[in-house]
């Protein structure tokens, strides 16, 4: 187990494994470290890290939720560069983390090798803000992973069709931690009272940020049932960054999973033009 102190004292949990060209996965809102472990098996050549967020995972819940919010965490993702000793890395941002990846490529470009942005963009879809407000610091009713299984493959089944159980049950046990009172979220629930201030008011207008990509290596993977990223929105993203590269997953909503072939391939592209 491996922690970093940040600037105001946090202790925030990462994974650092292999060797080779660093790979730093940011996992998306509610989630940690374990989210990239259906990746894992497939990057053993690479050097990947991966980070818990403050107040996710193993890492310090944050007494001011108000520090919940983008721009902090980007700050907490330059100060583990510093940590590491890394000049510069080729970020995988998940949902959230590809939110953090683009206001890094706007406030320290060169610090960014390449960034890939798993289901996301500058525009987040209304339909997607709103499932994810109706869950984020709700506690789950499922008693065991098993239970949880089975629901998650009954929610999703219009985004996700074909996925089998077993997956989904690995999924459970990344998202939730087993008590003897049942199963509890690995996030601070107060995340969900930092969302709704931080929704308060016009949504910020995202395009310059990833306006500061260009230059950058960058790719996109987009699930083709996702409610979060929209195809319109890719098509307006190829048409401001010439160079990026892009890819829909067939059977995949909001967030493939990274172990798809399509998902291998954007990420093997990035990292051999970073």
């Amino acid at each position: 187990m491996a922690f970093f102190t940040t600037s105001d004292g946090k202790q925030l949990y990462f994974e650092d494994t292999g060797s080779g060209q660093p790979l730093l996965c940011l996992p998306g809102l509610t989630r940690c470290s374990r989210d990239f472990s259906f990746l894992a098996p497939n990057v053993t050549d690479l050097r990947m890290i991966a980070m818990d967020y403050r107040g996710r995972g193993r890492s310090d819940y944050d007494p001011d939720h108000a520090n919940y919010n983008v721009l902090r965490e980007a700050q907490d993702v330059i100060e583990l560069l510093d940590h590491l000793g890394l000049k510069k890395a080729t970020i995988l941002g998940t949902s959230r983390g590809g939110l953090i990846a683009m206001t890094l490529a706007a406030g320290h470009p060169q610090r960014l090798a390449g960034v890939i942005l798993n289901d996301v963009g500058p525009v987040v879809e209304p339909a997607g803000i709103a499932r994810i407000m109706e869950y984020v610091g709700k506690a789950p009713t499922s008693k065991t992973h098993d239970e949880a299984a089975h629901l998650l493959k009954d929610a999703t089944a219009s985004q996700f069709p074909g996925v089998p159980l077993e997956v989904w049950r690995k999924q459970a046990g990344i998202q939730y931690d087993a008590t003897p009172g049942g199963l509890k979220l690995r996030y601070d629930p107060a995340l969900h009272t930092a969302l709704v201030e931080q929704a308060a008011g016009p949504p910020p207008d995202l395009w310059p940020l990833f306006d500061a990509l260009n230059g950058i290596p960058t790719g996109v993977i987009r699930g083709a049932n996702s409610d979060i990223l929209g195809a319109t929105t890719l098509a307006e993203m190829h048409a401001r960054h010439p160079g990026l590269i892009s890819s829909n997953v067939p059977d995949r909503g909001h967030v493939p999973f990274l172990d798809e072939p399509q998902s291998l391939d954007i990420i093997r592209r990035v990292l051999e033009a970073a």
